[in-house]
């Protein structure tokens, strides 16, 4: 069909209605101007009223043959004035109405009305899976503990703790930095116990542990000054992570390489005017 001007754009189609106010009259006002009655679908008590003879029309004016009353239920449907618009009714979309192909969003991101929602990948129906349901990035502080969980004070900032972790799922990637100075307080704490540093998250459990905790292997690791260690280890490399908790010790391993060892706090801080420091890279699976 040809156009005298811009096509017009597809668009969804309602009557607009109007609901009048009844008194014992014959004349009212409509909203919307129109040629004639046969533009009108009027409705008395629920009951549709025949054009031209129960009723006229010309502009806004429309007139009964029979006066109405104030308890009489009163509204028309503009049979000639249809609304249109581009935008689809809310709720009206489904996904069958999608083309099949890659969807794109032309700008802004896919953002759920609630946080318990993901995306299924690599699957065709609801797997769970194949649900990514969350994502996060962030920064915590792997704190210094002892098997009790009795933590050395660093509000005097003598020493330096920083971490890292994005979480894809229950996969977590965690980086962190120890930088261990003197002058710390360790009132209350058992120097003797392994040392262990907080992580972001819990820990999974998988039934196979070593000595109550998986091995992680660390990425990235760099380290100096361990005061406390001595001949007949290697660099610390290894990470035991205890399961079911928010925790993981050092461990290193000795030069012949058949016994993990794990690191007291003793052996890890620093004496008077020295530093320990490192940093390390691993990832986890957390519940």
């Amino acid at each position: 069909m040809a156009y005298l001007g811009n096509q017009p754009a597809l668009s969804y189609t309602s009557f607009a209605k109007q609901d009048f106010t009844t008194s014992a009259t014959t004349s009212y006002t409509l909203d919307n101007p129109v040629a004639n009655a046969n533009e009108l679908a009027l409705f008395i008590n629920f009951v549709r009223q025949e054009p031209t003879t129960a009723y006229t029309a010309s502009g806004t004016s429309l007139t009964l043959t029979s006066a109405t009353s104030a308890s009489d239920d009163m509204y028309c449907v503009y049979l000639g004035k249809a609304v249109q618009t581009v935008t689809p009714p809310n709720n009206s979309v489904t996904s069958s109405m999608l083309a099949s192909g890659n969807l794109t969003i032309p700008n802004g991101n896919l953002l759920f009305d609630t946080a318990d929602k993901g995306i299924y990948l690599g699957v065709t129906s609801a797997t769970a899976s194949n649900l990514l349901d969350d994502y996060e990035e962030g920064h915590f502080t792997p704190a210094l503990q002892d098997t009790a969980g009795n933590e050395i004070s660093i509000t005097a900032r003598a020493g330096n703790f920083f971490g890292h972790y994005i979480k894809i799922g229950n996969l977590v990637t965690v980086t962190f930095a120890i930088d261990v100075r003197n002058g710390y307080d360790t009132t209350g704490v058992t120097l003797t116990d392994d040392a262990y540093f907080v992580l972001p998250f819990v820990v999974k459990g998988h039934d196979v542990s070593d000595e109550g905790g998986s091995l992680s292997t660390l990425a990235g690791w760099k380290s100096r000054n361990l005061v406390g260690i001595t001949s007949g280890y290697t660099l610390p490399r290894a990470l035991f992570v205890s399961e079911n908790t928010n925790r993981t010790r050092l461990a290193i391993m000795t030069t012949d390489g058949t016994t993990w060892n794990s690191v007291d706090l003793d052996e890890l801080i620093a004496s008077s005017g020295s530093t320990t420091q490192f940093t390390t890279t691993f990832i986890y699976e957390t519940t």
